[in-house]
Formats: C-alpha cells, sequence, structure tokens
C-alpha cells in the first residue's frame, strides 16, 4: 500500500468523522431545541401501533438516528412501560424517521456547507445566553460540518474512478446483489450508523465511472447496498439488549426481522424497483440526480415495508416470541426497574426513566408510613420488622438512582431546564429516603413500646392515628404528582403540609393538658412528642416532593 492511497483512505475517514460528529452535534441541538415537545412526542409511544409508527418517525427525525430511538424503546420495553407490539410499531416508524438525513444530503447543498458552518458558529458561540437561538445555532453548525464531511469523502472517491480494481468490484456489486447486500450490512455494523454508509453510498454513486458520464455503481448496483445499510442499523438494538429483559430481546430480533425481511423481498425485483424509483424521482445525467434517487429507494424501501408490516406485529410478536422463549426474571426489591444507561445519550428519555423509578421508590415509603403506623397503632411486631427491611432497601435504590442522575449530567447533553430538572429529582430521591428515615424511628418507638408493653390513653391513639392518615394522603399525592406531573395535586399537599404543622402544635398542647389532668404518664411524654415530631418531618419531606413539581412547572 503506497502513500498515496494511505492518504486517501485516511482523507476518507476523516470526511466520514466530521459527517458523524455532524450529525451527532445537530442531533444534539435538535433535542434541545425541541425541549419539552419531545415529552409530547412520548406520550404518543405508548398509544395505538399507528400513533406509534408516528412517534418513532418524529423521534428519528429529531435524534438523526434509527438506532438511538430503537435503544430508547428498548430501556422502555425492558423497564415494562410498554408492550412489544408498541415497541415494534415505534421501530416501524423509526425506519421512515431515519430516512430524513439522505433526503437532505441529496439536496446538494455542499457548495453552502461553510456558510452554513460560519452562521452556525456565530449562533452557538456567541449567542449562549439566548438558549434557544443557540441551540439553533447549534444544529445549524452541526448541518454545516455534516455537509463539510460529505464534500471531503466526495473529492476522495473521484480518483477511485480510474482505479480498475475499484471499477472490477464495483461491477461485480451489480452483477451479485448479495456482495452488496453483505458489503452494505458489514460497512454499517463498523461504522454503527446507517445514515453515514448511506451518505457514503451517495457519494460513492455520485462519482463518474471511466467514462465520465454515468455512475461508478448505478442504482442498480447501488440498491443492495442499501438494503444491507439497513440490515446493519439492527446491531446497536441487539448489542442493547444484551443483558437485558426477555422482552427487549424480542424487540431487537423484532427489528432485525423487519429489516432482513424487507431485503429478501426486495433483492430479487431491484431491477423493477430500480426503474420505479428512476421514475419518480428527478430526471437528469445520472450522476446528478442519483444521490436523490438513493434517498427516495431509501425511504420507499421503510415506507413499503412499514405499511404491509403493521397488520402482520400480531404475527411478528409470535414470531419472536417461539425465536425467543422464556419469562422474565423477577428482579430484587433494591434493583432499578426503571433505569437504562444506553438510554442516557436522550436525557428527556433518561429523565423520564428515572421519575419512574422515583415513583417506585416513593411507593416503598407511602408502604413504610402503613406499616409505620401499624407498628405503632397495632403493637405490630411483624410491620416493625417489614419497616426496617425496606429502609434497607430503600437506601440501596435511592443511591442507585442518585448514581443514574449524576450519569445522566456528567455526559453534558443536557439544556438548563432538564439540568434543573435533574437537580429537583435529585433532592425528591433524598426527601423519599428522609421519610423513609422517619418511618424507621417511628418503628423503634414502636418496637420499645412493645417491649417495654406502653400503652397510650385513647385521645392520644386518636391524635397520633389521624396524624399518620393525613401523612399518608399527603405521601399519596405528592407521589402521585410527581407521577403524573400533576400541579393542582401538588398545590394540595402544600396546603396540607400548613395543616400538619398547625396540627403538631395543637397535639403537643392537648398533650401537656392530658399531663396536667393525669390521664397520661410523664414516661410516655419522649415517645408521644417524637413519634408527633416524625410524622410532622414526614410532611414536610412530602411537602418538598410537591414543591419539586411545582418549580418544575415554572422552569417550563
Amino acid at each position: 500500500m503506497n502513500g498515496e492511497t494511505v492518504q486517501m483512505i485516511m482523507t476518507l475517514v476523516g470526511g466520514l468523522a466530521l459527517f458523524i460528529f455532524g450529525m451527532n452535534f445537530m442531533s444534539d441541538g435538535l433535542q434541545k431545541a425541541a425541549g419539552d415537545k419531545m415529552r409530547s412526542i412520548l406520550a404518543l409511544l405508548t398509544k395505538n401501533p399507528v400513533l406509534g409508527v408516528v412517534a418513532g418517525a418524529l423521534v428519528t427525525a429529531v435524534l438523526q438516528s434509527s438506532s438511538a430511538t430503537t435503544v430508547m424503546v428498548i430501556g422502555f420495553v425492558s423497564a415494562g412501560l410498554m408492550k412489544l407490539p408498541q415497541a415494534i410499531s415505534i421501530i416501524l416508524g423509526a425506519n421512515i424517521g431515519t430516512t430524513i438525513t439522505a433526503q437532505l444530503i441529496a439536496f446538494n447543498i455542499g457548495d453552502y456547507a461553510w456558510a452554513f458552518v460560519a452562521v452556525g458558529f456565530i449562533l452557538y458561540f456567541f449567542m449562549k445566553k439566548k438558549e434557544f437561538i443557540s441551540y439553533i445555532g447549534q444544529t445549524t453548525f452541526g448541518f454545516g460540518v455534516l455537509f463539510v464531511g460529505i464534500n471531503i469523502m466526495g473529492d476522495t472517491m473521484e480518483p477511485l474512478a480510474s482505479s480498475q480494481v475499484f471499477v472490477d468490484l464495483m461491477m461485480q456489486v451489480q452483477d451479485i446483489p448479495v456482495l452488496g447486500v453483505l458489503l452494505g450490512t458489514c460497512m454499517t455494523v463498523i461504522v454503527q450508523s446507517s445514515s453515514a454508509t448511506i451518505a457514503v453510498l451517495q457519494n460513492l454513486a455520485s462519482t463518474a465511472g471511466p467514462d465520465g458520464i454515468t455512475s461508478i455503481i448505478g442504482l442498480q448496483g447501488a440498491l443492495p447496498i442499501l438494503f444491507g445499510d439497513n440490515i446493519g442499523t439492527t446491531i446497536t438494538a441487539v448489542l442493547a439488549s444484551i443483558g437485558a429483559s426477555v422482552t427487549a430481546k424480542r424487540t431487537a430480533a423484532a427489528h432485525v426481522i423487519f429489516n432482513l425481511t424487507g431485503t429478501l423481498l426486495f433483492v430479487w425485483f431491484i431491477p423493477y424497483y430500480a426503474k420505479f424509483i428512476q421514475y419518480i424521482s428527478p430526471q437528469g445525467a445520472e450522476v446528478d440526480v442519483i444521490s436523490r434517487q438513493i434517498a427516495n429507494a431509501h425511504l420507499g424501501f421503510n415506507l413499503f415495508n412499514t405499511i404491509w408490516f403493521i397488520p402482520l406485529i400480531g404475527v411478528l410478536v409470535k414470531v419472536v416470541t417461539k425465536i425467543i422463549p422464556g419469562k422474565e426474571l423477577d428482579k430484587l426489591p433494591a434493583d432499578p426497574v426503571y433505569l437504562d444507561y444506553n438510554v442516557l445519550e436522550q436525557p428527556f428519555a433518561a429523565i423520564h426513566l428515572a421519575t419512574k423509578e422515583l415513583v417506585r421508590l416513593g411507593r416503598m415509603s407511602f408502604d413504610m408510613i402503613v406499616s409505620a403506623q401499624k407498628a405503632f397503632i397495632g403493637n405490630d411486631s411483624d410491620a416493625v420488622k417489614k419497616v426496617m427491611e425496606t429502609e434497607d432497601t430503600v437506601d440501596e435504590l435511592q443511591g442507585k438512582i442518585l448514581n443514574y442522575l449524576s450519569a445522566m449530567v456528567s455526559r453534558e447533553k443536557t439544556t438548563e431546564e432538564q439540568g434543573a430538572e435533574i437537580s429537583g429529582l435529585m433532592h425528591v430521591a433524598a426527601d423519599i429516603e428522609h421519610v423513609g428515615d422517619h418511618c424507621k424511628n417511628i418503628a423503634e418507638f414502636a418496637d420499645a413500646k412493645i417491649k417495654n408493653s406502653y400503652e397510650f390513653s385513647e385521645e392520644a391513639y386518636s391524635e397520633i392515628y389521624s396524624c399518620f392518615d393525613l401523612a399518608k394522603k399527603m405521601a399519596e399525592d405528592s407521589i402521585s404528582s410527581l407521577e403524573n406531573d400533576d400541579l393542582e395535586r401538588a398545590k394540595g399537599v402544600r396546603i396540607m403540609e400548613t395543616e400538619m404543622d398547625t396540627r403538631e402544635k395543637e397535639l403537643r398542647a392537648h398533650h401537656m393538658e392530658r399531663l396536667t389532668q393525669k390521664k397520661c404518664s410523664p414516661e410516655f411524654t419522649v415517645i408521644y412528642t417524637d413519634v408527633i415530631h416524625d410524622i410532622e418531618k414526614i410532611g414536610d419531606y412530602c411537602n418538598n416532593i410537591a414543591d419539586a413539581v411545582i418549580e418544575n412547572h415554572k422552569v417550563e
């Protein structure tokens, strides 16, 4: 291998690197610019198959990667947030959404690439205080860099037309479609981006052959490689499913089957499909229009596959269930159910999963309040034991949630609003854990009360009981407001917190009256007042959770 060849390869790889960087940078900008609109799209993910297809296409159009969407879906499936049929419909949509990159490339705006870079640079680096404009600048800058990479790859490929070895290879690809499919698959597996390999294909096809007029590969030669690119992109989903749930593995398998089946079907009709694409695409010299033809072929391939697969989703579910049998393994209580580190690259989705896990943690703390009430009021030793066991679980799970939230921040892909929300969720995690701590305190008092056969007056029991009921209501509503982003319910918790503060003062006064009237023994004072205080502190932390929901609405 001579120095000229090495330089050519390095330049080609460098152009590809710029393309991938530009695409990822543009995707980050689009995500940040879209902001909370991405959450609205998330709401569609769990709807019917048709809406799932739409949502999958929209998410992928923003993320600029069907692989990223598929990885996110696998995370949701693994967490039990969606069923397999829903996941498959989203993946179908993702395959449509990913075609937008090829369509953008086909516009041949490479001559203006540096203009996009310049404008994007100015907006991104000099408009930091105006976040939305800065995000638009980031998107524009990434878009420009993307085309700079394409230009470099195109210029590098031109000399290949004079290489007889390369020309002979392209002729083989034209004559043996399977070879093209394998080539496209291997390229995408290596690069881990079908958009990048399709961009390379568009550049290659736009290069004139030895005659200087026609494409070095032609549309018929490009189609098998295009089909192979679609197969290769499934490797990301397969890798993401390793170690995940059985349903997640089935989702990845469905993605593979979808693209593989489409390829096996289309490969038999390449000449006819090529003619159809040429008919519906702009006319002109082959090297001038073939990039658009490839983009249209990419779109047509995925549209057709999606249309005929939608009615067959049920069949596909049965097939992947047969291929990957088994049941979901039970997780330990302290093991996260919703957290998936593969989703961290999409902060809007990762925040959604973290919130779900926090709600689960909150439910554990609510159960601790119920058990603490049983332990203290009913002298229930089993309830004491349950509180102690659950407290250890809450502590462990809280640590794992905090690690996940910290990892999200370290990726530096979050907007200022998302950063504030993550900070709020960290505080919520601490508040929920503190609820557990106070339930543990009450359980310890209950244990001492049981062992020493302490008994309170009926009036005292009634007061403590009412405090517990109010605390349970506050916990239930604060967790529900977090789960459903319910502003009104969060405001209701604030009102109840004021009531809890008032009630604590009243109960302390009532206890002093009973002491004066000798209705209560002095040795019980510490336990009574401490338990009331612990319940009041539970209310405070529930109020903090509600405040986090309210503050998040202010940020929005």
